[in-house]
């Protein structure tokens, strides 16, 4: 009889993820949640209608993992790439200063009509970046192996 797969399958494979509505998106949301970017690392074609972002996020689903085996959180570096879009607008982001580097708070959308709206990358500090679309087309794909987070300890959130 043939088993299901585990969780503890999946092992050391790269995350690879698509969002094609709200709920796909609320999952790459909770897994890029206190990933790391210096403003540098985005990028903006219009002519090709893609946004994306080379981020160092936390592996969220590597945590109960290492907590229990005792071993070092883990980051790992990803792209989020957005299709579709059609416009991009950023608030409280200066990209004058190609150091400052940016944190994820959450990804939100905000629909319009037909299912196009806007894609919202919430940033810690008060800033977004907004990013029009024409429907939900939104890519998660690791492209490194995991590494020791520098602060080898999980992010944390004042209440």
């Amino acid at each position: 009889m043939p088993m299901d797969a585990t969780f503890e399958d999946g092992g050391e494979k790269p995350l690879r993820l698509r969002a094609e509505d709200g709920d796909d998106l609320s999952i790459v949301s909770t897994l890029v949640q206190d990933a790391v970017f210096p403003v540098s690392e985005m990028s903006w074609s219009s002519g090709k209608g893609q946004f994306g972002i080379l981020m160092n996020r936390f592996r969220w689903e590597d945590r109960d993992a290492a907590q229990k085996g005792g071993r070092a959180f883990e980051r790992v570096q990803s792209v989020l790439a957005i299709d579709s879009a059609t416009k991009v607008l950023t608030q409280g982001v200066s990209r004058d200063d190609k150091d400052t580097i940016l944190s994820v708070l959450s990804i939100t959308f905000d629909a319009t009509n037909d299912g196009a709206g806007r894609i919202v990358l919430n940033l810690a500090g008060d800033g977004a970046i907004g990013i029009d679309v024409e429907c939900i087309d939104v890519t998660l794909q690791d492209v490194t192996r995991p590494y020791t987070a520098p602060s080898k300890s999980q992010p944390s959130h004042p209440e």
